[in-house]
């Protein structure tokens, strides 16, 4: 029992000495967080001193700069308004002087107003004086005349009219000579300075091909069993074979010149070959046929970089290729198409044109030749609706359509492609005729004015580029000789097919006679 009051006793003192303790410590804790605290005050003032300090000072510097900046600005100002203030000064004495100046301006202008209007005045005077003096004499030359003024002013009126007709006619029939002599000169030489510059080879196609062969006996083997190669070659290539008595040779004959370049290609490989049978002759007739499709796009690829065009639709190559294997009387028609360029290229440098476009135009005005015998209807309607497929300029579709005169040229460089497509055809050994219908040409060509009343005679010149009519003056008079010239052109070109142009000239002549005795 005693041990238990002595431990709870124990306890009670434990306890009591704990909380003194604890009350010291919390006090001397509290000591020093409060000597902490007025640590921290003070050093928090004099940071807040110093922080202030600097504050004042560097505000201070900032007015002071402020200060110095704004009376800167105001010492610029007044020099700009006291400048500004000397430029006005300076222009209100500048305005003054010009005033005083248009002042006496205007006093010398009045001064010579003045003098004007009494120079004026007396000469107004002196102008009534010799109007008097002047209607006096009038009416004194009309008194001794016996005229009136408007009668003679009348007669002098149509004296001088009839001089100045006279005059101006003969001016203008002078000015007309000289001006057709110049034209007819300056024409014959550029046409003679283009042919003479430009050179092509006579004209030598034909409508046969001969071939070569190796022996008399491949002539049976070309003919074959019952003839059965000879006319699967004819078939398939539309070509006449002849074969005669001729030693070693075996005639082509078509008026195609590609059918007949194809039949000569496929029977000269065939005889080279050796293997002679209708299978074969089909299988090389398509193998030649591709080949001559390449050729063609390389005739007119090369006719392009002779003539140095460019910008060519392909498909318009290919057709321009084909007509080397197209004939005009015998001319090859691509060689005329190039010869044709040429020439339109050479007069329109003379001319000053256009010479890529004239020569352009010159190579396509026959195109439609290329494939007249596919497409109905005629060779410049086809050229044209070619032309117009492919794009071509509006220069070249009408040279194509105005070249025969079926349309009238619209630019001077159809009238160039017209010039040269009649040199090209009419040139010495540029097409082949035969004398029979040479003669007949010129028969039907004097008989074609039959009908026709007024004409005398009739006269084919220049190897029938020219027709010659001769009218009865007492029945034709002048304005009808165009007419029948007209009508004779139309019936040339309605009833006759001839090579280039015909020139019609119709001659009326008056002859006044008498006999002296």
């Amino acid at each position: 029992m005693d041990n238990i009051i002595i431990l709870v006793l124990l306890t009670l003192v434990g306890i009591v000495v704990g909380a003194v303790l604890v009350i010291i410590i919390n006090a001397v804790r509290g000591n020093v967080v409060n000597k902490k605290s007025q640590e921290l005050l003070e050093t928090t003032k004099k940071e807040a001193d110093k922080i202030k300090r600097d504050s004042i000072l560097e505000t201070k510097e900032e007015l002071h700069r402020l200060k110095m900046d704004t009376e800167h600005e105001i010492k610029e100002k007044k020099q700009e308004i006291k400048e500004a203030e000397n430029r006005l000064t300076q222009r209100e004495s500048n305005m003054d002087k010009r005033d005083l100046m248009f002042q006496k301006r205007e006093e010398a202008l009045d001064e010579r107003e003045a003098k004007l209007a009494s120079k004026q005045a007396a000469i107004l005077e002196s102008q009534a004086k010799i109007d008097d003096i002047k209607n006096e004499q009038i009416k004194i030359l009309q008194e001794l005349s016996g005229v009136s003024r408007e009668e003679a002013k009348k007669l002098v009126m149509e004296k001088v009219k009839e001089s100045m007709d006279l005059e101006i006619a003969n001016y203008i029939k002078e000015r007309e000579n000289e001006t057709k002599l110049e034209c007819d000169k300056k024409a014959r030489e550029m046409l003679v300075l283009a042919m003479q510059r430009y050179a092509s080879d006579v004209s030598e196609e034909q409508t046969v091909t001969v071939v070569s062969l190796p022996n008399d006996e491949m002539k049976g083997r070309i003919i074959g069993r019952e003839g059965r190669n000879i006319r699967t070659i004819e078939a398939i290539t539309g070509v006449d074979l002849i074969i005669d008595d001729t030693p070693e040779a075996v005639v082509l004959s078509s008026f195609d010149p590609l059918r007949r370049e194809i039949a000569r290609i496929t029977l000269e490989t065939l005889i080279k070959d050796g293997r002679i049978y209708p299978t074969r002759i089909e299988e090389l007739y398509d193998k030649t046929s591709k080949e001559m499709n390449e050729k063609i796009i390389e005739y007119g690829n090369n006719a392009l970089i002779r003539l140095g065009i460019t910008k060519v639709d392909p498909k318009l190559i290919a057709i321009i290729g084909k007509l080397h294997f197209r004939t005009s009387y015998g001319q090859n028609a691509l060689t005329h198409s190039i010869e044709v360029s040429e020439l339109s290229g050479i007069l329109a440098g003379e001319l000053g044109e256009n010479v890529m476009m004239a020569k352009r135009a010159g190579l396509l005005h026959d195109i439609g030749k290329a494939i007249d015998h596919e497409i109905e209807g005629s060779h410049v309607e086809i050229g044209v609706d070619i032309a117009k497929k492919y794009h071509e300029p509006e220069e070249v579709i009408n040279a194509i359509a105005s070249h025969h005169g079926d349309t009238a040229p619209t630019s001077v460089i159809s009238t160039i492609v017209a010039i040269c497509d009649s040199l090209s055809a009419s040139r010495p050994g540029a097409r082949n005729d035969s004398l029979e219908n040479y003669l007949k040409r010129l028969e039907q060509l004097e008989k074609v004015t039959d009908g026709i009343e007024g004409i005398d005679k009739t006269f084919a010149v220049q190897a029938g580029r020219e027709l010659r009519v001769i009218v009865k003056p007492e029945e034709v008079g002048d304005l009808e000789s165009y007419k029948i010239a007209r009508e004779v052109k139309e019936k040339i070109e309605k009833e006759m097919q001839y090579p280039g142009t015909i020139k019609v000239t119709v001659i009326r002549e008056v002859r006044a006679q008498e006999e002296a005795r």
